[in-house]
């Protein structure tokens, strides 16, 4: 199950970072954002089955999760704020901070590749 939440949030930030250019050269994205949120759900299902299937819940597994739903609001955001032409400047850098430490979670946590031990 790990494999498949890493290749939907792979695949969702591709498609995020395909969504904004487009965006910037004025091409219509509303089918690309429909994909993207469908991405998210997928993300939120699989990222749910992972959080359930952990024995025991620590704190920095909810702090995970909270984060992870942060950045898809920030992805929501950040898309539809660009959509109105209105600068977006503190929402890429809240997302830039928000990837680094759902990163360094996501590998420092058990379920992990275990790159940072604690």
């Amino acid at each position: 199950m790990t494999h498949t939440h890493i290749t939907t949030i792979v695949l969702t930030i591709i498609l995020f970072l395909i969504a904004v250019t487009m965006q910037k050269k004025g091409k219509n994205i509303k089918v690309l954002q429909m994909v993207l949120r469908v991405m998210y759900l997928l993300i939120i299902v699989t990222g749910g089955m992972l959080f359930l299937s952990v024995y025991t819940i620590s704190f920095l597994y909810i702090l995970k999760a909270l984060l992870g739903l942060v950045m898809i609001g920030l992805f929501e955001m950040i898309v539809s704020v660009g959509k109105k032409g209105k600068s977006n400047l503190g929402l890429w850098v809240l997302f830039g901070v928000a990837l680094i430490a759902l990163l360094y979670l996501g590998l420092k946590l058990p379920m992990g590749f275990y790159l940072f031990t604690s």
